[in-house]
């Protein structure tokens, strides 16, 4: 039993260290076994109720072999053998299951380690990604302001081209008004030199009609 429970926990203390350092692939392999165990739940429980009961039955005979002693005044040879024998068992036995409940925290915890990095890895992932995004809207919203800058500029250039345009129609339109002003008052003149070309035309003719009349007489 005594080097049963020592090959017991030379397999623990070699567990629990691989779990702690990291050698190559042995700590995935140690995982994986220690995953396979875990899904064997009930056969786990079985051997830690074992344990937990023969380590129970150890402490209740050394407490009957020293009460034992105690009643005698001393304790005889097979006694002490036998006290001592299942001291060094229930020792055994505790440090067994102290390791197993080490061992159980530490592949727990390391499970749960291994998902936080993967978390990590696809929150980085998920960032990178971000990053590359906000890069892409940078680069088209500084594309886009160039492009309101020349969409203001044109604006602006049609501005001035629109107030130049209606400088030069008012400067038009007052050229019209003069040319009409101008026609208007050319209109008049002619209509005046009409009137004096039939005032004339009539004088012109009285002169003619008196200057036959004087002949004839």
């Amino acid at each position: 039993m005594i080097q049963l429970l020592f090959l017991v926990l030379c397999a623990e203390g070699a567990v629990a260290f691989l779990l702690m350092v990291k050698i190559g692939p042995l700590r995935e392999l140690v995982m994986k076994g220690l995953d396979q165990v875990k899904m064997r739940k009930g056969t786990v429980l079985t051997i830690a109720g074992t344990f937990s009961a023969i380590l129970l039955s150890n402490f209740i005979n050394i407490v009957k072999i020293q009460n034992k002693g105690a009643k005698l005044g001393t304790m005889t040879p097979m006694d002490q053998v036998l006290w001592r024998t299942n001291l060094l068992e229930a020792t055994l036995m505790g440090f067994s299951l102290f390791l197993g409940f080490l061992i159980d925290r530490m592949h727990h915890y390391l499970r749960k380690l291994v998902g936080l990095r993967s978390s990590v890895g696809t929150s980085k992932n998920e960032v990178e990604k971000l990053e590359k995004d906000k890069l892409s809207f940078k680069e088209k919203a500084e594309k886009a302001e160039e492009e309101i800058k020349r969409l203001q500029r044109e604006i602006s250039s049609l501005k001035d081209s629109l107030k130049k345009a209606k400088v030069e129609c008012e400067e038009k339109g007052k050229e019209v008004e003069t040319a009409e002003a101008h026609v208007a008052a050319l209109q008049k003149q002619a209509a005046d030199l009409l009137l004096e070309y039939d005032r004339l035309l009539e004088d012109n003719q009285n002169l003619q009609a008196q200057a036959l009349g004087g002949h004839r007489n």
